[in-house]
């Protein structure tokens, strides 16, 4: 399949908005050059609307888009939970979590790491995000995201890799972060409209032209063992979705992971121009994030029975754009773009975060007085920045195929593997965050703790669920950690976290907003139990 004339004009004409819109919002006042907080923290002056927009393109690109399309189709809607448990999971994040790093001024995770407990946390865990960013989750966006577009525009699927990487490099380069949050609402609009149409269209195909809501009725009665949100054990994909774990078991772990500790994702929220308006961002996102089923998971259910026998599930969200007319095709392939875009970019932006004010920065020379291009200044510190975007987009390009290429489910395979590292990262910022004798001896075991129980588990005991497997070795390194902490000595002096004076009380507005949430959550797990 490829793109008509009229489609195509649709993308590039996007393509060119999108990227101009950057640049202008990129643009440096007169005689003031970029600092690591401008380029890095949009120079702490985001909006809510911009926090929020920002967090949805952060986080649904072609990996959401393309992956979870594709295990709606093999699974159903029970890949859902992983969306409206992340609502949820938000509003934890905005009314706890985000009152102590904006009330301590932290920049990046790591740093909060370090002084939290000390410098060695805070270097191992820079590292080791950074492994993850470049060869786990940039790679599978950039790889989804070349599916699509060879499916759709009939591209060669390198050229569409080296196209779509190169693109976001471009479009976030100049203007950091600010670049991307400040489009990012446009990117989302894009992305919601884009995706409710193809949902109308995919279940106006199924009902014959009788509407929507036939559509549906034929979708629930045809195949109802897709539309049950709890899996029974019995189910050939428990080991994917394990039954309440999703409610109470090993999801919370990797979502207050995600959501609470992973730089690609809280760096919108830590550049708040205040608290609250962190916290009305996290509660748009909280809303959007109720919808994202509607846009991503629907699409895949539809297409069992409008392209059964697909060869790979990962197939299901391109193959359902194919049923959009001339014209429309270009609008939400856009809107596919954008959110690859949007991703890319970000995910860029947090590794170039993390590369140099968690490692360069450390080991820099103390620049001249006034020695703005000088090695260790601030504006050098923005030109490592960029350096590093482009060498973190290069390897993934080069590494995208071997590494996600020969996965059957590429969303699935991303749970797995960061199912490794996610119980430690929960437990020693949670312990970091509430619990004042935590020490980095603690921490440290349970990072450690949680990558080698999970190996060990996953070798011994295979066919455990890997988030049951996520929720057991949180329970351990806890434990540990909380043994560890308490046998060893407290190094003085290397807490300086300020806790005391925090306030978790949230306005109205939020309160209402989140009563809300939890009343729609409620309402959808009663209804497709």
């Amino acid at each position: 399949m490829t793109l008509s004339m009229i489609d195509a004009a649709v993308v590039l004409l996007y393509a060119i908005g999108i990227f101009g819109l950057a640049q202008w919002v990129s643009r440096e006042k007169a005689g003031h050059a970029k600092t690591t907080s401008d380029y890095f923290l949009a120079s702490k002056n985001l909006p809510w609307w911009a926090i929020g927009a920002s967090l949805i393109a952060a986080n649904i690109s072609a990996e959401q888009i393309v992956g979870m399309s594709g295990s709606g189709y093999a699974i159903g809607l029970a890949i859902a939970s992983y969306e409206w448990m992340a609502a949820l999971t938000l509003l934890i994040v905005g009314k706890f979590f985000l009152p102590i790093f904006l009330r301590n001024e932290i920049y990046t995770m790591p740093q909060f790491l370090e002084r939290r407990y000390g410098p060695r946390i805070r270097t191992l865990m820079a590292l080791f995000w950074l492994a993850l960013y470049v060869f786990v989750n940039l790679t599978s966006i950039i790889w989804l995201g070349s599916i699509a577009v060879t499916k759709v525009a009939g591209v060669d699927q390198t050229l569409a890799l080296v196209i779509l990487g190169v693109f976001a490099l471009l479009y976030q380069i100049k203007g950091g972060l600010k670049a991307v949050a400040l489009t990012d609402i446009v990117q989302v609009t894009l992305l919601v409209l884009g995706g409710l149409v193809v949902a109308y269209l995919t279940l106006d195909k199924i009902s014959g032209g009788e509407g929507v809501t036939a559509g549906w009725s034929k979708l629930t009665q045809t195949i109802p063992d897709h539309f049950h949100m709890i899996l029974k054990q019995g189910d050939p994909h428990y080991m994917d979705l394990p039954g309440l774990s999703v409610l109470i078991g090993g999801m919370w772990i990797a979502n207050l992971s995600y959501w609470g500790f992973n730089q690609y994702i809280i760096q919108r929220a830590l550049a708040a121009k205040s608290i609250d308006e962190a916290q009305k961002g996290v509660l748009f996102a909280a809303f959007l994030k109720l919808l994202m089923p509607m846009i991503i998971v629907l699409p895949g259910i539809a297409a069992v029975l409008l392209a059964p026998g697909l060869a790979k599930p990962d197939e299901a969200y391109p193959t359902m754009m194919r049923l959009l007319p001339t014209g429309l095709l270009g609008l939400v392939f856009a809107a596919l773009v954008a959110a690859i875009i949007a991703s890319t970019a970000s995910k860029i932006n947090s590794i170039a975060t993390i590369f140099t004010l968690d490692l360069y920065a450390k080991f820099r020379p103390q620049p001249a007085e006034n020695g703005e291009g000088t090695i260790g200044s601030e504006r050098h510190l923005v030109k490592v920045g960029r350096i590093t975007a482009i060498a973190a987009i290069v390897i993934a390009i080069l590494t995208a195929r071997p590494l996600v290429g020969s996965s059957e489910q590429a969303f699935q395979f991303i749970q797995e593997f960061t199912g490794f590292f996610t119980p430690g990262i929960t437990v020693i910022f949670l312990v970091g965050l509430f619990w004042k004798r935590a020490n980095e001896a603690g921490a440290i075991t349970a990072a450690v703790a949680s990558v080698l129980l999970s190996y060990l588990m996953k070798v011994a005991a295979p066919t455990v669920p890997f988030m049951n497997r996520m929720g057991l070795v949180f329970l351990i390194a806890l434990a540990l950690c909380v043994l560890v902490s308490l046998v060893t000595p407290s190094r003085a002096g290397t807490d300086t976290i300020e806790t005391g004076d925090v306030r978790y009380a949230t306005r109205t507005g939020f309160n209402v907003g989140a009563i809300g949430v939890i009343l729609i959550l409620i309402a959808l797990y009663a209804t497709w139990w």
